[in-house]
C-alpha cells in the first residue's frame, strides 16, 4: 500500500502558488482565515462589533463603530506588529507545516532570506498556535475506546569523558535539561502530551484528559501501575516482546516519539530545556493532523496563529535581557 505521503491526495499546495500571490490575494487569504466564521466579513477584534469601517490607509485597516478603536488584519494575534510582509507569513507557514519532521529556524531563513533570530521566533509562535489547539482537547478515549501512555526522556546531553576508564554511566548523571516527554494518544484520535521530571507526575494529568472508561494501554514501567485504580489496563513487556498475547502494545505512543527523536537529530538538534514542550506540542499537532493534505494544514496552521492572542512570552523576545522560563 503506497505511503498517504506519496500520493497525490497529500498535495494541495505548493510553495509556487503561495510566492505568486500578490499583495492583495495574500491580504485577502489572511482576511478570510482570521474572519472564517463571519464568512471573512472583518469585525472588532476587541468589543465584537460587526460593523466596522474600512480606512483610506495602506495597508488596510478598519475601525470599529462601536469602541472606535482602529485595527489591522493582523492586530491582536501572533503576527501583531508584523514586519514582514503578508505573503512571507503565509510562506514561512508553508513551508512549516510541508516539513514532515519539522523545519528549522535556519532553513525558514536562508528560504525566505530573513534573520535567523527572526525565523526562530516566528517558529515558535507558530508552535504557540498549535499547543493551543492540544489544550483546546478537554479528553481522549471513552467507553471502548482505546489510549496509549508511554514517556520518554529528551535533551541535556551529557559528553562523555575521553578515557574510557573515566566514564560514567550518564543515567545517573544529575541533568536539570533532560526532562521526559509523556504522551497519550488514541487509536483513531487525538495525541496530547506534557513534559515532566518523571513518568509518574503524569499521571494526575493523564487521569484528567483521558476519560474514564478508556482502555489504557502502557509499558511494565512502574510508574503506571497506580492507573489500573482509575482504567482497565493492558500491559506490554519490552524486554520479551512490542505486543502481548493480550493485545497490548504502544506502537502509536513509540511512533510519536520516533518522529520526535528524527526532528530533534535531524532538525533541531537542540531541544531541551523549556522549549522541550513547545516542540512535543508541535510533534503532537503533525501526529494528529498527518493524514490531511498540506494545503488543510496550511490554513489550520495559519488560523490557529491568527485566532491565537498575542504571544507575552515569544513578543519583543530578543529585546530583552532576561527571558522568563
Amino acid at each position: 500500500m503506497t505511503h498517504f505521503l506519496l500520493t497525490p491526495a497529500a498535495r494541495s499546495l505548493s510553495l509556487a502558488q503561495v510566492l505568486r500571490l500578490s499583495d492583495e490575494e495574500a491580504f485577502d487569504v489572511f482576511r478570510r482565515v482570521r474572519w472564517a466564521e463571519n464568512g471573512g466579513e472583518p469585525f472588532c477584534p476587541h468589543c465584537g462589533v460587526a460593523k466596522v469601517y474600512t480606512l483610506t490607509e495602506t495597508p488596510i485597516r478598519w475601525k470599529c463603530s462601536g469602541c472606535r478603536r482602529k485595527f489591522s488584519v493582523t492586530s491582536g494575534t501572533l503576527f501583531h506588529s508584523r514586519k514582514l510582509a503578508v505573503r512571507d507569513y503565509l510562506a514561512v507557514i508553508a513551508l512549516f507545516v510541508n516539513g514532515v519532521k519539522g523545519t528549522s529556524a535556519l532553513q525558514i531563513s536562508r528560504d525566505m532570506n530573513i534573520n535567523p533570530k527572526s525565523a526562530f521566533v516566528l517558529l515558535h509562535k507558530l508552535r504557540e498556535a498549535m499547543g493551543a489547539t492540544l489544550d483546546g482537547i478537554e479528553e481522549i478515549g471513552g467507553e471502548g475506546r482505546e489510549a496509549e501512555v508511554d514517556g520518554a526522556y529528551f535533551g541535556g546531553h551529557v559528553r562523555p569523558e575521553n578515557r574510557k576508564a573515566d566514564r560514567k554511566d550518564r543515567r545517573g548523571v544529575e541533568n536539570p535539561k533532560r526532562r521526559v516527554v509523556v504522551v497519550a494518544r488514541e487509536r483513531g484520535g487525538q495525541t496530547v502530551t506534557w513534559v515532566v521530571d518523571r513518568e509518574s507526575d503524569a499521571v494526575p494529568m493523564i487521569r484528567r484528559r483521558v476519560a474514564s472508561g478508556t482502555t489504557v494501554h502502557a509499558d511494565e514501567s512502574a510508574a503506571w501501575n497506580v492507573l489500573h485504580a482509575s482504567y482497565p489496563m493492558l500491559r506490554v513487556n519490552h524486554s520479551f516482546e512490542y505486543r502481548s498475547e493480550e493485545g497490548a502494545c504502544t506502537n502509536q505512543a513509540e511512533s510519536f516519539f520516533a518522529r520526535l527523536r528524527r526532528a530533534e537529530f535531524g532538525q533541531y538538534h537542540k531541544i531541551s530545556g523549556r522549549l522541550l514542550s513547545a516542540y512535543a506540542a508541535e510533534t503532537a499537532w503533525r501526529e494528529n493532523n498527518r493524514r490531511n493534505d498540506n494545503g488543510r494544514n496550511w490554513r489550520l496552521a495559519a488560523g490557529a496563529a491568527l485566532a491565537h492572542s498575542k504571544s507575552a512570552r515569544w513578543c519583543g523576545y530578543w529585546h530583552r535581557e532576561r527571558v522568563a522560563a
